[in-house]
C-alpha cells in the first residue's frame, strides 16, 4: 500500500476533476482538511457526495471559485450553501446513484474514502458506508483512502484490496456519533402508534432520527423481526440483544441485518465490527424494491416535512428551500406495498417546532413531492394512525384531520369541505 502524506495524496486532485467523498459517518477527515488546503491551486473542483457528518469547509463562501458541490442529499452541513446557490442539488433515488457511477453519466475522476486497515489478505473495508460509496470506489481513476483503525470491519459489499488503492494516509480518527437527547412525549406517541402496526415476524426499514428510535424501543415485546434498511442506527442492537430481531422470517438474506450504513454511536460502531449478522451491502440492491418485497411484512417507516390532505408528501423541501434530499423512501413504501402484509408508514410530528401544522391543505409553494398520494398507505402522528389506502380524497382528508394536532382540526376541516364536500 503506497502511503504518502494527505498533502501528496491529494495532489492527484486536479482542477476541473469530479471527485467523490465517502458518505455519512465515514467522509474522511485528513483527506478533507487537505484537499481544502489546496484550494488556491485548484479551480472548478466539482464534489459529489450523499449527506456527510461534520464540517463541510469545502462548501464555505470564499471556496467558491475552487470547489463546487453536487450533493444527492442535502444535510445540515451543505444547506446553507445549496439554498444560496452555491451548491447543487441532485434529486435521485439512491438506490440509482450508483448507476450514475458506473454508467459513466457521473463519471468520477478520484474517490476520496476512508477504510480499515487491511486484513492479513489485504483487504480493507468501507466500514460504516458502503452505500453508493462502493459504485465509487469501483468507477473512481484514482482512489485515495485514509487508513483508520477506528472504523469497524464489516462484512458484505465493502470489500477494497490494497492494490486498488492509489494512495492511503493514515489517521485514527474517532468515527462521528449521533447521540439523540431523551424522547419527548411526541417522539414516545409516534414510536408506540409505529410500533403497534408492526406484525411479527416483519422485515424493518426505518429511517434517521428520534421517531425511528423510539419506535425501535417500543418494539421489545415483538418477536422475530427482521432488518433489511438503508440506515443502521443503535436501536436495533438492544433488540439484537432482546432476541427481537433474529431474522429467521426474511426470505433475503435470512438471519442476517442488511444495511446500506450506519449512523449512530461508538457501541453500534463496535457492534458492527467483525460481526457475520451484519451484511453492508450495495446500495442499489439493498434499496431495490424487487429484492426488498421478497421479504415478508416489509414495514417501511420513514419520515416527512410536510403532507397534504390528499396524501401527498413532500420529505426533501421546506417549499423552494431545499432541506434533505429523496433517499430511498420512494424504494421501500413502495416495496413494502408490494410486500406480502406489507406496510408503508410516513410517521410525522403533527407539528413543527414553529408550533405550525404538519398536515396542510397544500404543500408549500415550490415544495417537492418525494412520495406521491397513491403510495401512500399509513399516515402515523402522535394522535393517531391514518388509515389512507383504498380512500378517496374526500375520505383521505378526513381520515388525516383525524390525526392533526387539535388546534388545526377546524381549519383543515373548514378548506376540506371546500375542495372535496361535505362529510
Amino acid at each position: 500500500m503506497n502511503i504518502v502524506s494527505p498533502e501528496k495524496a491529494v495532489a492527484a486532485v486536479q482542477s476541473g476533476n469530479r471527485i467523490f467523498i465517502h458518505s455519512v459517518a465515514a467522509a474522511p477527515r485528513r483527506l478533507i482538511e487537505a484537499l481544502t488546503a489546496r484550494a488556491p491551486s485548484l479551480r472548478v473542483v466539482e464534489i459529489v457526495q450523499l449527506h456527510t457528518e461534520g464540517d463541510a469547509p469545502y462548501a464555505a463562501p470564499e471556496m467558491a471559485p475552487s470547489f463546487r458541490v453536487n450533493s444527492v442529499f442535502v444535510g445540515p452541513n451543505m444547506r446553507r450553501a445549496v439554498q444560496e446557490g452555491r451548491a447543487d442539488y441532485l434529486p435521485v433515488f439512491l438506490s440509482e446513484v450508483p448507476k450514475l457511477f458506473r454508467s459513466g453519466l457521473l463519471g468520477l475522476d478520484v474517490a476520496l474514502v476512508q477504510v480499515s486497515p487491511p486484513d492479513r489478505h489485504g483487504f480493507c473495508s468501507l466500514g460504516v458506508s458502503v452505500d453508493a460509496s462502493r459504485a465509487a470506489v469501483q468507477a473512481a481513476r484514482v482512489v485515495i483512502a485514509q487508513v483508520n483503525r477506528l472504523m469497524p470491519r464489516t462484512h458484505g459489499d465493502g470489500l477494497i484490496h490494497v492494490d486498488d488503492i492509489d494512495f492511503a494516509v493514515e489517521g485514527d480518527d474517532p468515527i462521528p456519533e449521533l447521540r439523540h437527547p431523551p424522547f419527548g412525549e411526541v417522539d414516545l406517541a409516534l414510536g408506540h402508534h409505529c410500533a403497534e402496526l408492526v406484525e411479527d415476524g416483519a422485515t424493518l426499514q426505518l429511517g434517521i432520527g428520534a421517531m425511528a428510535d423510539a419506535t425501535l424501543q417500543a418494539l421489545s415485546g415483538h418477536h422475530r423481526l427482521g432488518i433489511h434498511t438503508e440506515m443502521l442506527s443503535d436501536g436495533v442492537v438492544d433488540l439484537v440483544e432482546k432476541g427481537v430481531v433474529t431474522g429467521e422470517m426474511k426470505r433475503v438474506h435470512p438471519g442476517k441485518i442488511v444495511a446500506g450504513f450506519a449512523l449512530g454511536t461508538r457501541r453500534l460502531y463496535d457492534f458492527l465490527d467483525d460481526n457475520p449478522a451484519v451484511q453492508m451491502l450495495d446500495i442499489a440492491y439493498v434499496n431495490d424494491p424487487e429484492v426488498i418485497r421478497r421479504n415478508p411484512r416489509v414495514t417501511a417507516i420513514n419520515s416527512a416535512l410536510e403532507i397534504d390532505l390528499t396524501g401527498q408528501v413532500c420529505a426533501d423541501s421546506i417549499g423552494e428551500a431545499l432541506y434533505s434530499g429523496v433517499g430511498g423512501q420512494m424504494d421501500f413504501l413502495r416495496a413494502a406495498a408490494l410486500s406480502d402484509d406489507g406496510k408503508p408508514i410516513v410517521a410525522i410530528p403533527s407539528t413543527a417546532s414553529s408550533g405550525e401544522s404538519r398536515i396542510v391543505s397544500h404543500l408549500k409553494p415550490g415544495a417537492g413531492v418525494v412520495t406521491t398520494r397513491a403510495h401512500v398507505h399509513f399516515v402515523v402522528t402522535e394522535h393517531g394512525i391514518a388509515d389512507l389506502f383504498g380512500k378517496n380524497l374526500r375520505q383521505r382528508a378526513e381520515a388525516l384531520i383525524a390525526v392533526a394536532h387539535p388546534r388545526h382540526r377546524d381549519a383543515l376541516t373548514a378548506e376540506a369541505r371546500r375542495r372535496f364536500g361535505k362529510w
